[in-house]
């Protein structure tokens, strides 16, 4: 917990203005956020918070990089991150998360870890689908080799007489559905 421990903000103090903080780490902070998402990597990040009565306004700046394993070989490489956030702390009566951007904090509250937020925006600006890099190149040329493909489905004809489409020639002695009846009824025939 000392790791994070870089990452609390005193909000107590300070005065109704602008601050600028900057953090700085490795696989440590990744170790301490208890996760196995991501094991290694190193960023930088950049916390501007915009301070007034009523609440806190963070903005996030964070870029490095992160060691992921690719789905398909299981090998190791490096996924640049370069993300950008935005966090809103309002001041309450209790804690609580209203949406993604906007959290409730107790008036009383004299401090924050800006750690889980850093953790939170790195992890989301990761793909869904993890590919070397390689393998991204590779994807990404099959999928604009590949010529469009058509798909032809094969829809009744309108202009037909209805009777054609439910099979009820006189030739032919399947029963048809009720519901083609009232269809029939409705359109006037």
């Amino acid at each position: 917990m000392k790791e994070l421990a870089k990452y609390n903000i005193d909000i107590y103090g300070l005065e109704d203005k602008r601050y600028v903080y900057d953090f700085e780490s490795g696989d440590a902070f990744f170790e301490e956020m208890q996760q196995d998402v991501i094991q290694h990597g190193h960023f930088r990040a950049q916390v501007t918070l915009d301070k007034s009565a009523t609440m806190v306004q963070l903005q996030f700046q964070v870029v490095g990089s992160v060691e992921l394993t690719c789905d398909r070989t299981l090998d190791p490489f490096d996924e640049p991150v370069d993300t950008q956030g935005r966090l809103i702390l309002k001041f309450g009566d209790y804690d609580e998360e209203l949406t993604e951007e906007i959290e409730i904090i107790h008036r009383n509250t004299t401090r924050i870890n800006v750690a889980r937020y850093i953790f939170d925006f790195i992890v989301l600006s990761l793909p869904m689908k993890r590919l070397h890099p390689s393998l991204r190149a590779a994807e990404k040329n099959d999928e604009d080799d590949e010529p469009e493909t058509l798909v032809y489905s094969s829809l009744p004809d309108t202009e037909t007489d209805p009777e054609e489409e439910t099979g009820t020639d006189e030739g032919n002695d399947t029963e048809v559905d009720p519901r083609w009846e009232a269809l029939k009824k409705l359109r006037g025939k």
